[in-house]
C-alpha cells in the first residue's frame, strides 16, 4: 500500500503542470495562453502521428513516454522561454535537474529511477528515441507559431536563425521534417513573423 499512496501523490503532484502557462497561444480558445499539460499531450500525439518521419529506428512508446513526463519539472522550475540569453538557460537546467529529484522521487524507487533516466535521456538527447521526442518537442512550435502569424516569434522578436537552431535535431532525426521547418522559416522570414537572419 506504500507504493500505490507514492504513486496518488505524484498523480495529484503532477496535475499542477496545469498551471504552468507557455509562451504559445492556443488560437482556438482566444489566443489564451497554452499550458504545459496541453503541450504535452499535443507532443505525445503529434510523436505518434509523425513517427514514419523517423529515420533510425525508434520505440515510440518510449518516445511518447519521454513527451509526457519531459515538462513536469516545470512544476518546481517553471517554464523558460525557449529563445532566452544562455545565462537563463544554464540557471534553468539546475533547478530543473533538482525539480526532477524532488517531482520523481515522490514515486517508488524502481519508477523514480525509470521516471528521471528517461528524463535525463531526453534532455541530453542521448538516444535514437531522445532526438526523435526533442525533435518533436521542438517542431510543434513551429506549426503553432507559424498558425499564429507569428505568434510568440513577433512579440519577443524572434529571429530566424534562432528556430533553425533549436530546430537542428530535426536534420539527424527526421530530415524531411527538417525540410519542412525551413520552408516554414522561410515562409515566416518573408511574411516579417521572424526577422531574418
Amino acid at each position: 500500500m506504500q507504493d500505490l499512496a507514492q504513486q496518488f501523490e505524484f498523480i495529484l503532484e503532477i496535475d499542477k503542470l496545469k498551471a504552468i502557462y507557455r509562451q504559445t497561444s492556443v488560437q482556438c480558445d482566444n489566443s489564451r495562453a497554452e499550458n504545459s499539460a496541453e503541450h504535452s499531450w499535443h507532443i505525445a500525439l503529434a510523436a505518434q502521428i509523425l513517427e514514419g518521419y523517423a529515420v533510425e529506428k525508434i520505440n515510440i512508446d518510449r518516445v511518447i513516454k519521454m513527451l509526457l513526463i519531459h515538462d513536469i519539472i516545470e512544476i518546481d522550475a517553471g517554464d523558460l522561454f525557449a529563445f532566452s540569453v544562455a545565462n537563463e538557460h544554464k540557471l534553468q537546467a539546475k533547478k530543473e535537474l533538482a525539480a526532477a529529484h524532488r517531482l520523481f522521487s515522490l514515486l517508488p524507487n524502481v519508477q523514480y529511477q525509470e521516471m528521471k533516466n528517461l528524463w535525463l535521456e531526453f534532455e541530453d538527447a542521448i538516444s535514437a528515441d531522445a532526438c526523435f521526442a526533442k525533435s518533436i518537442d521542438r517542431i510543434l512550435p513551429v506549426l503553432l507559431n507559424i498558425a499564429a502569424q507569428g505568434g510568440s516569434w513577433l512579440k519577443h522578436q524572434v529571429r530566424a536563425e534562432q528556430v533553425l537552431a533549436r530546430n537542428i535535431l530535426l536534420q539527424k532525426s527526421a530530415p524531411k521534417l527538417w525540410a519542412y521547418v525551413s520552408d516554414q522559416v522561410a515562409i515566416a522570414v518573408k511574411n516579417g513573423w521572424l526577422i531574418r537572419s
